[in-house]
């Protein structure tokens, strides 16, 4: 099946789940946040929500850098978590 992952068209089996597709790609669960279409999903619930064809996920790693103790993430994911009603300019994030 085709889907779009992080803004790239990607060919992943038919029947996976996020946790199924995570584990496909190699990437550790507990290092990342996963939106699917818009929505971001819950750790808890990786092994039993289906990725479809057509679906739009976003991976978005967290690692430390910059400034001690800061991480450096999607200013966009950010905006998008927070509901997209929050002033981002006291965040230190990557753009």
């Amino acid at each position: 099946m085709t889907i779009t992952l992080n803004g790239e068209k990607k060919q992943m089996p038919d029947g996976i789940t996020v946790l199924g597709l995570l584990e496909f790609l190699k990437i550790q669960r507990q290092r990342v946040a996963v939106e699917l279409n818009l929505e971001i999903v819950k750790k808890d619930v990786y092994s039993t929500t289906p990725v479809k064809e057509g679906d739009c996920l976003e991976v978005v790693s967290f690692m430390a850098g910059g400034c001690a103790g800061t991480m450096q993430v999607n200013r966009l994911q950010v905006f998008r978590w927070l509901g997209g009603h929050a002033d981002l300019t006291d965040y230190r994030l990557n753009t």
